[in-house]
């Protein structure tokens, strides 16, 4: 076995898979020992080592050290194989620990790669050393890829499948939008402007805080560009996707309001033990601050972290209301403790079950015993009301498919009885009532009087025109040609056409004598 031969793969190993040259040593190491003991037995003590700046082997077997010059020719050509296939599998797998790793300090980062295939809406993209996978569920609502198309997508996720390395990708991430920014706005890149807060619903809306250290830049105006234009890459790139840049500050009572932009914001209650904002808007503001499908306040939620409540004043004075009467019934719950738990934004028994009683004792100054008795009858209350509203929603559910189902039996009935219009038309009229029948016999009567004098008169009128066409007509005497075509059909006209009684009784023309000659 050559030595600088073996140094030699080593290093192209090392250079072509980027494996280090240990791993490279070891695989061949565990090669040769399996191939000798394939040769010696299993009950032998061998050992090999290589020395990393010679490349020089040394085999020891039951205590004696073998030369490596003659090692090829006692191994033979099975062990030497043995040893290739096991060379080449621990190189594999020293190649997908070393992809593994290299991705795996890449994870949340953008990546750009050319989709390679489409399977079932799945899209497979070639990274270079790897192909990733870009799954349905990552993908934008809305878009589609085509093969050969270039895209880019963060690695959401990096794991081992047998002798590869599966890497998957994503592109409705909230880092997407924040690799994005750094990319496209080169303040952001260079740390000067921070994304403090980060909410996004992928294909519809996000919403991205930010914040300068430098008081000479605007961090809005610096990510929105010159009319808009740094901003509508990242748009573009995202399918149009609405992204609101809101200016981030410390305090919830002016972070609240900028989040939700573009809806005025009236007032700011915060409710620190629950967690939750209370927010009042004037009621033509509260569809705008609400957004369509609350997406605007879901969003708005997301970025600062907090349960937000947009509502009306008139709403809120009826939810206080309410909630002292309610919490006034609970016992060792006095008027004022009452005041004092709404003040807290405790406007439910929802929310009062939630508490804890030490929180309670500090609040109210009861003892444990007591608190203890407050929160379980919140509890019992909370899941009575529970039981409530799943009631009223089943039978909602209900009054929907019965309302459902009339209307379905009246369509139908109305089909039905436009079907059965024609056949009512098409029957036997009913028999006339007798003062009916005497009305119609002395209207037929007056009708068969009326026509008796019209037959008189068509009568006359008939007879003169039997007159006007038995007189003799005028008309040059046809060629032998002519009367040899006329002949047939004079006869034709002569046997279909009726005779009449005073036509029997005339003598016949000259003309007839001519046809029957």
């Amino acid at each position: 076995m050559n030595g600088n031969e073996l140094l030699r793969i080593v290093d192209v190993l090392h250079r072509d898979k980027n494996i280090d040259k240990n791993t490279v040593f070891e695989g061949i190491e565990q090669a040769i020992l399996s191939a000798a003991r394939k040769h010696f037995g299993e009950e032998e003590e061998v050992a090999v080592e290589i020395d990393r700046d010679t490349g020089e082997a040394t085999v020891t077997c039951g205590g004696e050290v073998l030369d490596a010059d003659v090692l090829g020719d006692l191994l033979g050509r099975v062990s030497a194989q043995t040893a290739k296939q096991v060379m080449i599998q621990r190189i594999r797998e020293a190649e997908r620990d070393q992809l593994f790793d290299e991705y795996t300090e890449l994870q949340s980062q953008l990546m750009t790669g050319a989709v390679t295939r489409l399977d079932h809406g799945s899209a497979t993209v070639n990274l270079g050393k790897v192909e990733a996978i870009l799954p349905r569920s990552e993908q934008i609502p809305g878009e589609s890829h085509r093969v050969g198309e270039r895209v880019r997508a963060i690695i959401l996720e990096v794991r081992k499948v047998g002798p590869r390395v599966r890497v998957v990708l994503s592109r409705k991430h909230p880092d997407m939008v924040r690799r994005l920014f750094e990319i496209e706005i080169p303040e952001v890149g260079e740390r000067i402007i921070e994304i403090r807060s980060l909410a996004r619903e992928a294909g519809y809306r996000s919403k991205v805080a930010v914040s300068c250290f430098d008081t000479k830049v605007d961090a809005v105006g610096a990510c929105v560009g010159v009319r808009g234009a740094r901003i509508r890459n990242i748009v573009d790139e995202l399918a149009g996707e609405r992204i609101d840049i809101v200016r981030w500050n410390d305090s919830l009572q002016v972070l609240v309001p900028n989040a939700l932009q573009p809806a005025e914001v009236e007032d700011v209650i915060l409710c620190p033990m629950l967690g939750k904002v209370i927010v009042l808007v004037r009621d033509d503001q509260l569809s705008l601050a609400i957004g369509k499908k609350g997406q605007n306040v879901r969003l708005a939620s997301k970025l600062v972290g907090w349960d937000i409540n947009v509502m009306t004043q008139e709403k809120l004075d009826e939810m206080l209301d309410g909630a002292v009467t309610a919490f006034c019934k609970v016992p060792h719950i006095t008027e004022d403790l009452a005041e004092n738990l709404v003040a807290q934004g405790f406007f439910s028994f929802d929310d009062l079950s939630v508490i804890e009683p030490d929180q309670l004792e500090e609040l109210s100054g009861l003892s444990t015993e007591d608190c203890t008795v407050i929160v379980d009858y919140a509890d019992e209350e909370s899941l009575k009301a529970e039981q409530e509203e799943i009631r009223e929603a089943a039978e909602r559910k209900l009054a929907r498919e019965m309302g459902r189902m009339e209307a379905d039996t009246g369509s139908n009935q109305a089909k039905q009885e436009t079907t059965a219009a024609p056949v009512e038309a098409t029957a036997a009229p009913e028999a006339p009532s007798p003062e009916e029948a005497t009305d119609e016999t002395a209207v037929d009567a007056e009708e068969v009087e009326v026509t008796e004098g019209a037959v008189e008169e068509e009568g006359a009128t008939e007879e003169e025109v039997i007159e006007t066409a038995e007189e003799p007509v005028e008309s040059e005497e046809p060629t032998e040609t002519e009367k040899e075509v006329e002949e047939p059909v004079v006869e034709v006209a002569a046997e279909e056409s009726p005779t009449t009684e005073s036509d029997s009784d005339e003598e016949p023309t000259e003309e007839k004598q001519a046809a029957q000659e």
